[in-house]
């Protein structure tokens, strides 16, 4: 028996160990049919092993808030639909590859919202990719001198749901409307997309001078979307 735990350890059954250890301590062991500690064991191991995913996908995902979809609280006034939280909540979207627009003056909850959603996301088992778009383009730039870009549009588009934050702050130039363009399309209708903007989506189509290129980003992202408007000031100040 006192070999037990290190072969578990080899084995890397972390979860059955620390259980197995827990049914020692208490003495429970010895009051359980073998198909009794067998059970506990096997799902003590399968909730370490879920936790630790939620863990990595949490951790690879790099939200800018630690935020929980349990923390939204429906708010009519704000912008904020029960239902629709609802309908976000089940994963759904996620599922039929559908995206999510969030709009909203500065401060008022577009970038917490939006982590939340990808949180959950994880909790779900879902991998998750969160980018400032400023820092998304700087990827890209460094990925394309690297000659690695075909490989990160690739690492991209198996992500079941991207977020890209701060839509429209700042000019998006003509190489990065195409790299964008080539995001878009590989997920359209395959996976999920979360963005977040200032912005309200009539005045998306500036921000991406190249008319072609903004009618074909705006077609694939805009008419399918969920939307959640976001009104009232800035929240931060009530920090």
């Amino acid at each position: 028996m006192e070999n037990i735990p290190n072969q578990m350890t080899q084995l890397r059954l972390h979860g059955m160990r620390t259980s197995w250890q827990a049914l020692l301590e208490t003495k429970r062991h010895s009051d359980l049919t073998l198909s009794e500690g067998l059970d506990i064991l096997l799902q003590a191991e399968a909730q370490n092993r879920e936790n630790r995913r939620f863990d990595r996908l949490l951790k690879n995902a790099r939200f800018r808030y630690q935020a929980s979809i349990e923390e939204l609280q429906p708010d009519p006034a704000r912008g904020l639909n029960k239902e629709l939280l609802s309908t976000l909540a089940t994963g759904e979207y996620i599922v039929q590859g559908q995206s999510v627009l969030i709009t909203g003056a500065s401060g008022c909850g577009k970038s917490f919202i939006a982590s939340a959603l990808g949180h959950h996301a994880c909790a779900q088992g879902y991998k998750v990719a969160y980018f400032n778009l400023q820092k998304l383009f700087a990827k890209t730039k460094v990925c394309r001198i690297e000659g690695s870009i075909y490989k990160f549009f690739e690492t991209l588009q198996k992500t079941q749901l991207l977020i890209l934050d701060d839509f429209g702050l700042c000019h998006i130039q003509k190489q990065q409307q195409m790299d964008l363009m080539e995001i878009i399309e590989d997920r359209h209708h395959r996976t999920s997309t979360i963005i977040a903007s200032q912005l309200p989506v009539a005045k998306w189509f500036d921000v991406i001078e190249e008319a072609t290129i903004a009618d074909a980003i705006l077609d694939r992202m805009v008419h399918t979307a969920y939307r959640i408007e976001l009104k009232g000031e800035s929240r931060r100040k009530n920090m």
